[in-house]
C-alpha cells in the first residue's frame, strides 16, 4: 500500500481517499472512506478507456449487472459513477492477501485449506452467474484472502474492455494468460463454464505454486491452455477430483458450481481456513490498514475536504468517523466547534432484494401464505418487525425471521438458492437460515417445530422448503409494501450521525447494526436504537426502578425508566409509541443508554438518553 503522489485527487464521488492500493489492466486501485466510516476499494479504470463512449456503455452495464451479485465470499459493488470524466467502481475493501500473494509469501495451501478455497470460489460463482455475469478474470489477484475465507472481486467488469478501445489494439492482454479458459484464449464466446475453467487452474495453483499452464511467455501459456493435459499427479487425491473436471477442454464437460459444492460434500465449520503463516499475513495487512486509516489526514487549502478519521480495532473491525460541514465536505473542527447538521442517509441504497435495505420493509407474516409440500400457512399470535409464527392445516408450526438482532446458530449445509446454508438441529425442530447480503450476522430463517400437536417428519427438509419459498419472493418482489408512516423501512443507524452522537455523548468508537432494526453507538458505554412493533408502552408503576415517570421530547411524550446496576453503571430508557397498529400493538422507539465506569448521575445520564432520543426523531417517517 503506497500513499497517493503529489497532485493526486484527495476524494473521488463521495469517497475519501487514503493510499493507493494496487494496479492492473483495467486501472488503479485506492482505498478508500465512505461518508458512513465503510472502507472501499475504488478502481479507477485507466484514462485510455475514458474517452471511448461505447466502454462507458458496456461499464454501466456491467456494474448495474455486478451491484445484483450477493453472497458471502464476493466483495459487493458499493457506489460507480461510469460518466466521471476518469470512470470509477467502489467496492467493500477486503484486508487480505490476494492468492497469488499469499501462496508466494507462505507456500501452497495444504489440502484442507484448498477445500474451503473451492468451496468459496464455487459459491461466489453461483452467485455471479446467477446475476447474469461471466467473471472473465478469475485469477489469483482477483481471489482475496480474509480471515473466514475467500473473497472474489472485480466480477463481471471486465467485458467493458472489450470493443474498440485504444488498449485492446496495442497488445494489451486483458486478462492473465495462464489461468485464462480454452475458448477465451481462441476469442470463443464465454459462458460461465470458462470461469469454471479458471477456478481449476487456481485450485491447481493453490496446491502447488503454479499454475498448469503457465509458460515462458504470455502466447506459450495461452498454447498450453488451449493444446496441453497438464500432469495431475502431482495433486492430492481429493484436490485431484475437483481440479480435474474443472480443467475439460469441451465447457460442457465441465461441472457446474453448484455440482462443484456436491463434490464437496459438508465442510467441517471452521473460525481460521487458512494455515498460520497465512492468517499471519492477513494480520499484517490490517494492521497496514489500521496504519493509514487512523494517519491524520493532510492539511488542505480552505474549502477543500478535510477528514478526521479515527481507527478502532475492535473484533477485526475497522470504523472510521467522519465530521461533515456544512457544505458536504468534512472538518476537523475542535470540540468546542458547533456541532454538524444530521446525516438521516448513511450510504447509498442497496438494491440487492436480499440486502438490509429491501428487507427491513418486508412483512414477514405476508411473506409465507403457503409453501409447496406443506400447504397453506396461517400467521399466528403477536406480529414482529422480523418475525413470524406460522401454523399449517396440520397444526405443525413454523417461525420466519428477517434479520432479527440475534444472529442465528447452526452449522454449514451447502447452499440454498446460491446462499451459503446453516442448518440447527435441535428437540424443538429445525432451523435453516441464509445470510443477509452486505449484513452476515443477520440471517434470513425459518424455523420448522418438532413440539405440540403436530410435527413434521423432516423437520429439515421443511425449513429448507419455507426458506426456499421466502428467497423466491423475496427475488420476484413479492413483498408487500410498509404502510406509510412506518418504522419498518427505516435503518436506525441512520438516525443520529456521528458528530451529533459525539457531541451528546462523547467519542464515538464504534457504530454497529444489530439485526435490521437495532443500531449501537458505542461511547463510554452502549447507546442503542431500536424500532420495533409490539404492546404500547406504558408509565413504570412497579416502583422497582430507581428513577421512572414521562418526558417531552418537542411534542412527543415518551415513558422513561432508570437503575443504578453498581456505583459505576447507570441504565436509563426512553420509549415512545410512533404509530398506533391497533389496540394491542404499535410501533415503538426505544432508546437506552447503559454506561460503563461512568461518573454520569442517573439525572445526568437520561439527560443524554433525551437528547439522543430529539436527535433521532427528524429522521423518523410521519405516522
Amino acid at each position: 500500500m503506497e500513499p497517493l503522489g503529489p497532485g493526486e485527487p484527495a476524494q473521488v464521488g463521495r469517497y475519501r481517499l487514503l493510499a493507493a492500493v494496487g494496479e492492473g489492466g483495467m486501472g488503479r486501485v485506492l482505498l478508500g472512506v465512505a461518508p458512513d466510516g465503510r472502507l472501499a476499494a475504488v478502481k479507477q479504470v485507466h484514462r485510455g478507456f475514458a474517452h471511448d463512449p461505447g466502454f462507458r456503455e458496456r461499464f454501466r452495464r456491467e456494474v448495474e449487472a455486478s451491484r445484483l451479485v450477493s453472497g458471502a465470499y464476493t466483495a459487493a459493488v458499493m457506489d460507480a459513477d461510469p460518466h466521471a470524466p476518469t470512470p470509477w467502481l467502489a467496492s467493500v475493501f477486503v484486508a487480505g492477501p490476494s492468492l497469488q500473494e499469499a501462496v508466494d509469501a507462505t507456500g501452497p495451501l495444504p489440502p484442507t485449506a484448498v477445500r474451503h478455497l473451492a468451496a468459496g470460489l464455487a459459491s461466489a460463482l453461483t452467485g455471479i452467474h446467477r446475476a447474469g455475469l461471466v467473471h472473465r478474470d478469475l485469477k489469483p489477484g482477483n481471489v482475496l484472502l480474509a480471515d473466514d475465507g475467500p473473497r472474489v472481486i472485480d466480477f463481471g467488469i471486465a467485458r467493458a474492455a472489450e470493443g474498440s478501445t485504444d488498449l485492446t489494439h496495442t497488445g494489451v492482454i486483458l486478462g492473465s494468460p495462464a489461468f485464462m479458459s480454452p475458448e477465451q484464449a481462441d476469442g470463443r464466446p464465454l459462458t460461465p463454464a470458462s470461469d469454471v475453467f479458471s477456478l481449476g487452474t487456481l485450485l491447481v495453483l493453490a496446491a502447488t505454486g503454479r499454475s498448469p499452464f503457465a509458460g515462458a511467455s504470455a502466447p506459450q501459456s495461452l498454447y498450453n491452455v488451449v493444446h496441453t493435459h497438464p500432469d495431475l499427479r502431482i495433486l492430492p487425491p481429493d484436490i485431484r477430483a475437483l481440479a480435474e473436471p474443472c480443467l475439460a477442454k469441451d465447457p460442457a464437460r465441465r461441472p457446474a458450481p453448484a455440482q462443484l459444492l456436491e463434490l464437496l460434500g459438508p465442510l467441517p465449520p471452521v473460525q481460521r481456513p487458512w494455515p498460520p503463516a497465512v492468517h499471519g499475513l492477513i494480520a499484517r495487512h490490517q494492521a497496514e490498514v489500521t496504519a493509514v486509516v487512523a494517519k491524520p489526514p493532510k492539511p488542505r487549502r480552505p474549502g477543500r475536504r478535510i477528514a478526521l478519521a479515527a481507527a478502532a480495532a475492535a473484533a477485526g473491525t475497522i470504523t472510521t468517523v467522519t465530521l461533515l460541514n456544512g457544505d458536504g465536505g468534512a472538518t476537523a473542527a475542535p470540540a468546542s466547534s458547533p456541532a454538524p447538521s444530521p446525516v438521516t442517509t448513511t450510504s447509498a441504497p442497496n438494491p440487492d432484494p436480499l440486502g438490509p435495505d429491501k428487507l427491513r420493509g418486508a412483512d414477514p407474516c405476508q411473506m409465507l401464505p403457503s409453501v409447496p409440500g406443506i400447504g397453506k400457512l396461517t400467521p399466528q399470535g403477536e406480529v414482529l418487525f422480523f418475525s413470524c409464527t406460522f401454523q399449517t392445516t396440520q397444526r405443525q408450526w413454523m417461525q420466519l425471521t428477517i434479520g432479527g438482532p440475534s444472529a442465528a446458530a447452526g452449522t454449514p449445509a451447502g447452499e440454498l438458492a446460491g446462499l451459503p446454508l446453516s442448518l440447527d438441529v435441535k428437540s424443538s425442530g429445525c432451523t435453516a437460515s441464509v445470510p443477509v447480503v452486505d449484513r452476515p450476522a443477520a440471517t434470513i430463517g425459518v424455523e420448522a417445530g418438532n413440539l405440540g400437536v403436530g410435527k413434521f417428519a423432516q423437520p429439515c427438509d421443511a425449513a429448507k422448503s419455507a426458506l426456499t419459498e421466502t428467497l423466491n419472493r423475496l427475488r420476484a418482489g413479492s413483498v408487500s409494501a410498509a404502510p406509510p408512516g412506518s418504522l419498518a423501512p427505516v435503518d436506525p443507524c441512520g438516525l443520529v450521525d456521528s458528530a451529533t452522537a459525539q457531541r451528546i455523548a462523547g467519542p464515538i468508537t464504534k457504530v454497529e447494526p444489530r439485526g435490521l432494526h437495532e443500531c449501537h453507538w458505542t461511547a463510554g458505554g452502549d447507546i442503542s436504537v431500536a424500532l420495533e412493533r409490539g404492546r404500547p408502552p406504558v408509565p413504570a408503576k412497579d416502583g422497582s426502578y430507581d428513577a421512572a415517570g414521562t418526558v417531552d421530547l418537542g411534542g412527543v411524550t415518551a415513558y422513561f425508566t432508570a437503575d443504578r446496576d453498581n456505583p459505576a453503571s447507570v441504565n436509563c430508557t426512553v420509549t415512545w409509541p410512533h404509530r398506533q397498529v391497533s389496540e394491542e400493538a404499535s410501533e415503538n422507539v426505544i432508546v437506552r443508554y447503559a454506561t460503563s465506569a461512568s461518573t454520569l448521575t442517573i439525572d445526568q445520564t437520561c439527560r443524554q438518553v433525551q437528547d439522543f432520543a430529539k436527535a433521532a426523531r427528524p429522521g423518523l417517517p410521519k405516522p
